[in-house]
């Protein structure tokens, strides 16, 4: 058992509150969280909002009123963050769990919620004693150009805050990470991946071939992986470990799967429940 295993809040608490916003942070930052997960796009006009889809979700997004009066791009729901500005995406409320699901009968619901800044969660979570990591949305249809102009938006907004020591970039387009290594390289930089990223001929690796993705994170500057929880294996973090990776395991909600996690040797543990983590640690570390 890991006595140093990290609990990371995957947008927040998701579980306990709304995901991606203020609130959520805090409450995760008051649960003992070691580091906080969180997703970010880049707005039309330049900034790093957050938001888990390149598109918004109507599963926790609710349209209020528009930005202006007859703005044609109102209701704003299910458009690109990147075709939206500030403006139109703080009329958004965050606040409430739009979907009938598992999530929503357990997260407090906190209506009125707006869709924050990267600069505001960095303004709250600067006093607080945890660490960042910082997914950003892309996908391989996105350019070069563009990958390069939001992965030097949110380091800087991060240096811009003080936090570049505890933060970390995340990303399943490892061309965010090439970028990072190459321009920003106070950043940790953690190498996502899931089934969907590793089949033959993917575009998500930045080039590199799939067969071994432990290989190939390290070769591209990874200082961290995280795979998905379906494909964590005591031989992936072994391997990753012998390549001075850290792991870290998402997205991890039942107590028995953390349990069996730690015992692989996990480095650090992804969930939506905080508060569970946080007793299983607490009583595996007694016993």
């Amino acid at each position: 058992m890991r006595e140093t295993v990290e609990l990371h809040g995957h947008r927040g608490a998701r579980g306990l509150r709304p995901e991606n916003t203020l609130p959520g942070f805090a409450h995760a930052a008051e649960l003992g969280v070691d580091v906080i997960e969180l997703d970010v796009g880049l707005s039309a006009d330049g900034v790093v909002v957050l938001g888990h889809d390149q598109v918004l979700s109507p599963a926790n997004l609710a349209d209020t009123a528009p930005a202006w009066p007859d703005d044609p791009s109102f209701p704003y729901v299910g458009k690109p963050i990147r075709e939206l500005t500030l403006a139109q995406l703080k009329t958004v409320d965050a606040g409430v769990r739009q979907r009938d699901d598992a999530f929503a009968r357990t997260q407090r619901p906190l209506p009125g919620t707006p869709v924050p800044t990267l600069a505001e969660a960095c303004a709250l979570l600067a006093p607080a004693r945890v660490g960042l990591a910082v997914e950003l949305k892309t996908d391989p249809g996105w350019t070069d150009e563009e990958v390069e102009l939001f992965t030097a938006a949110v380091a800087g907004v991060l240096a811009a805050a003080g936090m570049t020591a505890r933060s970390r970039l995340l990303a399943f387009d490892w061309r965010v990470l090439v970028e990072a290594h190459r321009n920003h390289p106070g950043l940790g930089r953690t190498a996502l991946i899931e089934r969907k990223t590793l089949v033959p001929g993917t575009r998500w690796l930045a080039g590199l071939p799939p067969d071994d993705p432990v290989a190939a994170a390290a070769a591209m500057g990874a200082t961290a992986l995280s795979p998905e929880h379906a494909i964590t294996t005591p031989g992936l973090v072994e391997d990753a470990h012998a390549l001075a990776l850290a792991v870290a395991v998402w997205t991890v909600n039942a107590p028995e799967d953390m349990t069996r996690f730690i015992k692989y040797g996990a480095d650090a543990i992804v969930t939506d429940y905080p508060d569970r983590a946080h007793r299983l640690v607490a009583r595996e570390r007694v016993t």
